[in-house]
């Protein structure tokens, strides 16, 4: 008898179940955004663009656990629907646990290490003599305490979307998300803790998502195939090599997104920090349409991955059609209105006049490129998938520091700082036109299938 989650992955209609899959993903990813934007928000309304500048300074440091997260749990989903997909249930299991763990290693070391050279790391991000205590309080509680919570959090959502349970990940991602928003005015005015409260406020939020997903695994322990259980933890089975290549693409976009978010940081240190302020804003709100286009990308995985072992391509090709016009048709309305609606959505943040200034410029900039987002994420996701590795993860270097970097420099010798954003739309566009140059062979092959 065929479960409700295997008729979803090879009976029901297409739309369908992209829709049921990508919408609580989505939803997931928006109040995510909206969490990461709660920090500066709230921060912004203290008034002062040095902690505003801070907290931007030390979110590339803090984009790194994301990196760790898809690396296992990006790289562990697609092995697990795959797995899935051809009734190899022990691996399952082994792979999930291999997942789990190794993440949770990875980011307690990881949050160790960021307080112990600090002192070397903040500098080099661009922090200065009026930034620099701001973001030690921050890294303390975002990384030394909270990274472990935060990997496992995202790590746990991509492995139970994985099973098919896209609203029960969903959920424990906004859980998160939405107790930030409510914690971070009570650590930020109530107790008066300023940017250390902000911080604060995402480590407990992240802690108590993970509780949610410890238990609800624990709890549907029949209905789950992947396991907390250390004893099933194993390097065999090919798993370390399938997770870890498939997760690299994910992982090293968050690399190369740290690297070029530092550069840009440097730069526009040199100016004034209210232009460092102006683009923690404007990247923060220009990522609710990345965040779209990145929750369909990553919610309709498992129905690809699985339908690729079962070698159904027709079906796949239509989950790809779908899946790539729904993210063009939503990320080109959102441009749209980011770029009509620039000055007033950056005044909400803040009320600095400068800053509001740098704001608005750079987001109407770095908008204008998000239909091109869309489409580089999803054939980015489609051939991870597949379990292709060389692909996306040139694809990743190409799109964040191996384009976006070398123009930065270019732009700022040139034009000066307002010439520095214009590296983000370069980058973007030139990213899209090769994923699709490579997607294109893909797409030949499944159609002689078919």
């Amino acid at each position: 008898m065929k479960t409700d989650k295997t008729e979803l992955f090879e009976r029901t209609p297409v739309l369908q179940a992209v829709l049921a899959l990508v919408i609580p993903t989505v939803i997931s990813q928006l109040v995510t955004v909206v969490y990461n934007m709660a920090d500066t928000f709230f921060l912004g309304q203290i008034g002062d663009p040095d902690q505003v500048a801070a907290a931007s300074i030390c979110m590339p440091l803090f984009l790194l656990t994301t990196g760790m997260a898809n690396l296992f749990g990006i790289g562990g989903a697609s092995l697990v629907s795959r797995s899935l997909g051809v009734g190899d249930l022990e691996k399952v299991r082994r792979t999930s646990a291999f997942c789990i763990w190794t993440a949770a290693v990875a980011a307690l070391l990881y949050g160790l290490g960021m307080m112990a050279f600090r002192d070397t790391i903040l500098p080099m991000a661009g922090a200065d003599a009026d930034t620099f205590g701001f973001g030690c309080s921050y890294l303390f509680w975002m990384l030394t305490v909270g990274a472990v919570p935060t990997v496992l959090n995202a790590d746990l959502a991509h492995l139970v979307r994985a099973e098919g349970y896209s609203g029960q990940a969903s959920f424990g991602v906004a859980l998160g998300g939405v107790l930030n928003i409510v914690l971070d005015p009570v650590f930020i005015f109530g107790f008066h803790m300023e940017i250390a409260g902000a911080a604060i406020a995402t480590m407990l939020s992240n802690l108590i998502a993970l509780l949610y997903f410890i238990v609800l695994i624990l709890r549907k322990r029949g209905a789950f195939h992947i396991t907390l259980d250390p004893r099933a933890y194993s390097i065999g089975y090919g798993i370390p090599k399938e997770v870890l290549l498939v997760g690299l693409p994910s992982s090293v976009m968050n690399l190369m997104a740290i690297f070029s978010n530092i550069t840009l940081n440097r730069l526009l240190a040199a100016y004034c920090n209210e232009a460092v302020a102006g683009i923690g804003i404007a990247k923060k709100i220009d990522m609710m349409a990345f965040a779209i286009a990145n929750g369909l990308s990553q919610g309709v995985i498992p129905l690809i991955g699985y339908n690729y072992a079962t070698r159904n391509v027709q079906r796949m090709r239509s989950a790809m059609r779908v899946t790539l016009l729904l993210s063009l048709a939503v990320t080109t309305v959102g441009a749209v209105l980011l770029f009509t609606c620039a000055n007033p959505l950056v005044r909400a943040f803040i009320a600095d006049a400068e800053t509001v200034r740098y704001g608005s410029l750079f987001q109407r900039i770095i908008c204008i490129t998000g239909p091109f987002t869309a489409i580089s994420t999803v054939i980015l996701s489609i051939f991870q998938a597949v379990g292709q590795k060389g692909k996306p993860l040139f694809l990743s270097m190409l799109r964040k520091g191996g384009l976006d970097v070398p123009f930065m420099y270019l732009l700022d010798a040139t034009v000066g700082v307002n010439g520095i954003a214009w590296a983000t739309p370069i980058a973007d566009t030139g990213a899209m036109l090769m994923a699709v140059l490579l997607f294109v062979p893909l797409w030949r092959e499944m159609s002689r299938e078919t």
